[in-house]
């Protein structure tokens, strides 16, 4: 594989812009609006399931191995379709791959919630992963395309409606799932309907809706991976993503709490992700540069990893670990998206599949991981190794760091 980089200097090379920038994120047009609360109710779908994964497991008899297959299914069928988003939203259009994405979650998510077996649930939410990887890879470039105020705070207002779906999500889904475990898998059909509303009439029918001149190929996400820096981050984010769905997808099983509890719990991680994804971040890039500072968030994410595999049997210890982690991976999400958008000269949308291919193939081996090791050997086994995983992301960003310094060099000077 060739490890092209493009360092600063190069006639190629791109660039981070500093994430913060001059005027107002909130100046956008109505399309922008759109975008940003259909992303909410998205990325809800990953919180939402969350409080519901100890009820799953005692309604449908299942092990929680099995329920965490809903994790595992969701990512590896996301991973996959990452790599055909670029093709599909070229021939379609950004508007009709969003709505395309929108129906298919509706779709499964609505099965989802009338099936009765855990093996069904888990091939539904395969195809959960589907409608959300044509969805999450076009509204990311979706915003930024529409966005009138430049890429860094178009993918700070993406990061943002991450964050508010994720912390919502919980909320709803202890609500629901305290009424039923299928009334989360019914409420995200439900709000699904209301954004393919919402797109259909304030997404332009053409322009930045419309298809694009150049057909993108099935090939161009493995040739974006040809750029050395692009397949850092990647491989970065698979490495943490392992933790970050340990977390997600185990956590749950060792707090002792009833639906609404682990709701309240995943509420305070999601609004603490959403804030510092879009306050802090921009200015820990700037005082420190991005890579020093992702470095920084991952290590102290590892740190509170081994300890929730220390004190596992510690309530308060697991609770505050999971709030607090919020905050860490809302700067590394915002920091590690941003050096991605500019670290090769590839299509956005093109270097999102690539790196989205990798990223979600942590995110699809880790809670099936997580469960296994729990039933072999104890509850405290997940949060190490998904620790050590974290760990290793960082050293490996570290040896790296030549191929992806040139992400910095924007901020020179600011």
């Amino acid at each position: 594989m060739s490890t092209t980089t493009h360092s600063a200097g190069t006639p190629h090379s791109k660039t981070a812009p500093p994430l913060h920038v001059n005027g107002s994120i909130l100046s956008q047009p109505k399309a922008v609006w759109a975008v940003f609360f259909a992303s909410i109710i998205a990325f809800m779908g990953l919180g939402l399931v969350d409080p519901i994964l100890p009820a799953i497991a005692e309604k449908l008899e299942a092990s929680q191995s099995q329920v965490t297959l809903l994790f595992t299914s969701y990512n590896a069928v996301m991973a996959i379709a990452m790599l055909i988003t670029g093709m599909v939203s070229s021939r379609l259009g950004i508007k009709w791959t969003l709505l395309c994405g929108i129906v298919i979650i509706a779709i499964f998510s609505a099965l989802g919630g009338l099936s009765n077996n855990i093996w069904a649930l888990v091939g539904l939410r395969g195809g959960w992963g589907l409608g959300n990887a044509l969805f999450v890879a076009t509204a990311l470039a979706a915003i930024v395309s529409l966005s009138n105020s430049g890429a860094a705070k178009a993918i700070i207002l993406y990061e943002a409606a991450i964050g508010l779906g994720i912390s919502v999500g919980p909320l709803l889904g202890g609500w629901l799932g305290a009424i039923s475990w299928r009334g989360p898998f019914l409420g995200v059909a439900a709000l699904m309907i209301v954004a393919f509303i919402g797109l259909i009439l304030l997404m332009p029918k053409a322009e930045n809706g419309g298809t694009t001149k150049q057909k993108t190929s099935l090939l161009d996400p493995f040739r974006a991976l040809k750029h050395r820096s692009l397949l850092v981050f990647g491989i970065t984010a698979a490495l943490y993503n392992f933790g970050f769905f340990t977390l997600l997808a185990y956590a749950p099983f060792v707090m002792g709490l009833d639906e609404h509890g682990l709701g309240y719990v995943f509420l305070c991680w999601g609004i603490l992700l959403a804030v510092t994804s879009v306050f802090m971040a921009p200015k820990l890039q700037l005082k420190f540069g991005t890579i020093k500072s992702m470095a920084a968030m991952l290590l102290l994410f590892a740190i509170l990893l081994f300890a929730m595999g220390i004190w596992t049997s510690t309530q308060w210890v697991i609770i505050g670990a999971v709030i607090l982690a919020g905050a860490l991976l809302g700067n590394n999400n915002t920091l590690i998206t941003t050096a991605v958008m500019n670290a090769a000269p590839v299509e956005r949308s093109t270097a999102s599949a690539a790196y989205s291919f990798l990223r979600f193939i942590g995110g699809a081996i880790a809670p099936f991981t997580a469960g296994k090791l729990a039933e072999i050997y104890n509850p405290s086994v997940p949060f190490l190794v998904g620790g050590g995983f974290v760990v290793i992301s960082v050293i490996f960003i570290l040896m790296n760091n030549k191929h992806v310094k040139h992400v910095d060099n924007a901020e020179v000077g600011h």
